[in-house]
């Protein structure tokens, strides 16, 4: 899953992606606000519908000065 932020229509909004081993996208969520539990929700719905993945990567965000 791929955690970013971008512009729609000049409003800030999250952007999560469901990516497969190759970094094809198979399932997007757009979300006003960056909000653990819906993050959390469109995980387990992208597992559901597209199987366990072999391995999770966690990447920590780099601080801003």
């Amino acid at each position: 899953m791929d955690e970013t932020y971008i512009k729609v229509a000049g409003l800030d909004r999250y952007l999560y992606r469901a990516v497969d081993k190759y970094g094809n996208t198979v399932d997007f969520l757009l979300t006003k606000r960056r909000m653990k539990g819906s993050a959390q929700k469109f995980l387990n719905k992208a597992i559901l519908n597209n199987g366990k993945p072999r391995v999770i990567n966690k990447v920590e965000p780099i601080p801003q000065a």
